[in-house]
C-alpha cells in the first residue's frame, strides 16, 4: 500500500478500478498517511481495516468513513470486549497507553500457550502483548508491541511511530526501527532502512524532525539492501535486533545504500 501510494498519479490513475468494491488492509500496522492516500483515491467507503490476532481472541473492523472521525484507529471490537490495562492488571483511563486485553465471545480464542507467560491471562482476559487504548466511543487505537518498546533517555518510543514516518520519504521502501544498547540513553533508536537510492543523512534527519519531536527520531541509521517485511508484511523487530547484538565490527561512516551488508551502522548522532 505504501508502495503504491508513492506511484505517481499519472500512473494510478490510468487504470478503470470502477469494479473494485472493497480494500481490506490487515497484518500490519498502517501509517496515517498511507491510509488518507487510499482514501483520497479511492474513496473512503471502499477501504477497510481489520486488527486481529492468529489466537483468535481479538477482532476489530473499522470502515473507511469511521477512520475520517477517529483518524488512527484500528476499528470497535468485533465477537469480544477490550479493555485497556496497566502494569499492575488496573483498568487504565480513556485516552492512556496501556496493555490491550480481550474476552472473546463463545467459540473463539480456543487456544493455549505452551509454557504460558501468566501475564498473557488474568481471569479470562488474554492478551497478545499489543500497546494501545481506547476512546470515549470505543474504537482501539494500536501503539505497538509491548516487546518493541524503546525506553531510551527515561522516554518511550513506539518503533511503529518512527517507521510511519520514515516510510513517508519518497526514497524508502521500507524501515524498521529498534532499540539498541547505549552507555549514555540505556537504549537508542536505531533504524534499519531499505533505500531505492542513496539518501543523504541531514537531509533526512530534517525530514524526520517535521514529523518527530527530537528523541524519537533515531540516533544511528542502516542502510540495506534486502527487504524489511516477511511473506505477511510484518517486520520481525526483536530477530532484526538480535542480529545487530552478535559480536561482529561494524563501521560507523556513512556508506551508499548498494555498498551496505546487514550490519552497517552509520551517521551516529552524539549530541
Amino acid at each position: 500500500m505504501s508502495r503504491i501510494s508513492k506511484l505517481e498519479p499519472s500512473l494510478r490513475t490510468r487504470y478503470d478500478l470502477s469494479s473494485l468494491r472493497m480494500i481490506l488492509h490487515l497484518g500490519s500496522s498502517c501509517p496515517a498517511w498511507v491510509k488518507e492516500r487510499w482514501i483520497e483515491w479511492l474513496g473512503p467507503e471502499r477501504i477497510h481495516e481489520l486488527y486481529g490476532a492468529s489466537e483468535g481472541i481479538i477482532e476489530t473492523w473499522i470502515t473507511g468513513d469511521e477512520w475520517l472521525s477517529h483518524r488512527g484507529s484500528v476499528g470497535r471490537p468485533v465477537r469480544c470486549q477490550i479493555k485497556i490495562v496497566d502494569e499492575d492488571g488496573r483498568d487504565v483511563s480513556t485516552g492512556e497507553i496501556g496493555e490491550v486485553f480481550s474476552m472473546p465471545g463463545p467459540g473463539f480464542g480456543n487456544f493455549r500457550y505452551l509454557s504460558d507467560d501468566p501475564r498473557r491471562q488474568r481471569d479470562g482476559w488474554e492478551t497478545v502483548g499489543d500497546l494501545g487504548w481506547m476512546d470515549s466511543d470505543g474504537y482501539l487505537y494500536i501503539a505497538d508491541r509491548r516487546v518493541d518498546m524503546i525506553v531510551t533517555g527515561g522516554a518511550n518510543v513506539y518503533p511503529a511511530e518512527v517507521e510511519a514516518a520514515l516510510d513517508q520519504h519518497p526514497d524508502i521502501r521500507s524501515s524498521a526501527v529498534v532499540g539498541l544498547p547505549d552507555d549514555d540513553l540505556v537504549s537508542r533508536v536505531h533504524a534499519i532502512v531499505e533505500a531505492s537510492r542513496p539518501i543523504e543523512l541531514d537531509a533526512l534527519r530534517a525530514f524526520l524532525a517535521e514529523r518527530l519531536v527530537r528523541y524519537k527520531i533515531p540516533r544511528t541509521f542502516e542502510f540495506v539492501n534486502e527487504p524489511l517485511r516477511d511473506e505477511a508484511g510484518k517486520v520481525r523487530r526483536q530477530a532484526l535486533r538480535r542480529t545487530r547484538l552478535a559480536p561482529t565490527p561494524a563501521p560507523d561512516i556513512p556508506v551508499a545504500p548498494g555498498n551496505t551488508h546487514s550490519s552497517d551502522i552509520h551517521g551516529k548522532d552524539n549530541s
